[in-house]
């Protein structure tokens, strides 16, 4: 009798160890009571255990993180508070799921200085190592959220684990981190905009604009023809302006899977170190080797962290043409691939993409 109480005692030990997240949110916002009106930040704090629920829907955290700027204002401190809250795990109820979920409202949080925040979540969830570390990283340098909910955000930064959910309380598979990946580069690009002959003028600017940059023939597929001068890439664009829209999307989409790939304005490399700040001296982190894609990005024990980085900022702020997005996502599918976690798999990835 004695073991079987024993037993139920470090099952119920197991099973409350990730109760009580609420609380430490609770704290935070209780102490913004010098802002908004009288009784405001009590309120909101007291909202807060309710959102961080085991059964809570995963949206419900970043609306209340909204109201508490909304009510309390934007002052640092209030700002801090809720991102605070967004980035708070909520409890976790292993018989009813083994895996959490995220808000898929790519509206929510609204306020701007909280997007780009993704939560904490049980350590024992299988992936935890990969989103705990990104969230960490997140709530100091958040990552790129352009019309991305926080779901997408996760898949897109490398874990997919957990179960998509709306605001409105429908759930589904998480979404293909490639895909969030690339999305708000889609709406950079205007490709989404369904104007082929736009977006050749972006491609065609931005080969334009290359500079000293560096250009490298990729072989992304396997039968590859051999690569047509840039300027020829550029003059079947515009022949296809000249003729419709539609023409002239299936020429650049022609030069991207052929042709030179140029990574504008960027060297889409990473490296393999040791002890780099912070870290212990036996401890190797990843880090993309430009610094315009390295700006704001944290070293990563997870290559497939920087990978993603690089192909993202690719398109964010290295003017680089479809040839290079698709030979980056390519390399980045090498390193997926890989099990490998040191300089070999810096060096295939940027093998891979021709440096």
């Amino acid at each position: 009798m004695q073991s079987k109480l024993a037993l139920i005692a470090a099952l119920l030990a197991v099973v409350e160890a990730r109760f009580g997240r609420e609380q430490e949110a609770t704290a935070v916002i209780s102490a913004l009571s010098a802002f908004g009106a009288p009784g405001a930040a009590a309120t909101l704090a007291g909202a807060s255990p309710g959102v961080l629920l085991a059964g809570a829907n995963a949206c419900a955290k970043l609306e209340l993180a909204d109201r508490i700027v909304t009510e309390l204002g934007n002052d640092p401190e209030v700002i801090a508070a809720a991102a605070v809250l967004v980035q708070a795990e909520k409890n976790t109820n292993p018989f009813v799921t083994a895996i959490p979920s995220l808000c898929d409202d790519a509206g929510l949080p609204a306020t701007a200085a909280l997007r780009g925040i993704i939560p904490l979540i049980d350590p024992d969830t299988v992936g935890a190592d990969v989103q705990n570390a990104n969230a960490a990283q997140s709530l100091n340098n958040p990552f790129d959220a352009n019309g991305l909910s926080v779901a997408e955000i996760s898949a897109a930064q490398g874990f997919d684990n957990f179960t998509a959910q709306g605001s409105d309380g429908s759930t589904a598979a998480p979404p293909a981190g490639g895909d969030a990946g690339n999305a708000g580069g889609n709406d950079d690009n205007n490709n989404n905009g369904g104007n082929a002959g736009g977006n050749n003028n972006q491609n065609n600017g931005g080969n334009a604009n290359c500079g000293a940059a560096a250009t490298v023939t990729v072989t992304v597929a396997a039968p590859a023809a051999t690569a047509a001068p840039a300027n020829n890439g550029n003059n079947g664009n515009n022949n296809g302006n000249n003729n419709n829209d539609d023409n002239g999307n299936n020429n650049n989409n022609g030069g991207g899977a052929q042709g030179a790939a140029d990574f504008g304005d960027c060297t889409p490399t990473m490296d393999f170190q040791l002890g780099r700040a912070g870290r212990k001296p036996d401890e190797g982190t990843f880090l993309p080797t430009d610094p315009v894609v390295a700006l704001g990005q944290q070293d990563a024990l997870n290559p497939n962290i920087i990978t993603n980085r690089i192909c993202d900022q690719l398109t964010n702020v290295c003017n680089a043409n479809q040839a290079a997005k698709d030979a980056c996502l390519a390399a980045k599918a090498i390193v997926q691939g890989l099990e490998t976690k040191d300089a070999t798999t810096a060096d295939a990835f940027n093998q891979a993409l021709g440096f």
